[in-house]
């Protein structure tokens, strides 16, 4: 019998309630087309390594500064910042925070981040718990706002907008002594 004979044996299958013939070389041709193409899809190149890149530092960036700001850590917290008036408010009130509360737990997600040359826009929504001292039930608080960073190469926080955690000791600074009514 010779290969690609009409006297191969040839395999029988039903297709949607039809019969279909087969030879054995057709089937394997089959399989290893779908193996190849399997393998090939495999393993996928980053299109834009370079803007990878750059999303991967702002990331590690906004984390850096969650983590900072829940382990209390002023030097690393102003190590971020861009030596800007509008940043010196912003220290004033988490060192307020870190005298305030013994404990700080610091939850946010990342919404959208907004990139225009050097300007990057980072819009969050947060969460976090505040306690006075460990036996303390402390509050919960949530909120949205936006990062502002700037850089390339090294990423710095040039602004904030919106309801952030930083500054939380002077919105619960206490009950309202005003007098109502009266």
């Amino acid at each position: 019998m010779k290969a690609g004979s009409l006297d191969e044996p040839r395999s029988r299958f039903l297709y949607c309630g039809m019969s279909y013939t087969c030879r054995p070389a057709a089937i394997a041709a089959v399989l290893v087309l779908a193996v190849l193409g399997v393998l090939s899809c495999g393993h996928k190149e980053v299109q834009y390594a370079e803007d990878h890149q750059r999303y991967q530092k702002i990331d590690g960036a906004v984390e850096d500064l969650r983590t900072a700001y829940a382990a209390k850590n002023l030097g690393k917290l102003e190590s971020m910042f861009l030596p800007m008036d509008l940043l010196d408010r912003l220290t004033v009130d988490i060192k307020k925070d870190f005298q305030t509360y013994e404990e700080i737990a610091l939850e946010w997600g990342i919404d959208r981040i907004m990139i225009q040359g050097e300007t990057i826009e980072v819009y969050l929504h947060w969460q976090g718990h505040w306690k006075k001292t460990s036996a303390d039930s402390g509050f919960r608080e949530r909120g949205h706002g936006m990062l502002r960073w700037v850089g390339v190469h090294s990423i710095l926080l040039s602004s904030t907008e919106g309801d952030l955690p930083f500054g939380i000791s002077s919105r619960h600074a206490g009950p309202d002594l005003r007098r109502t009514g009266s």
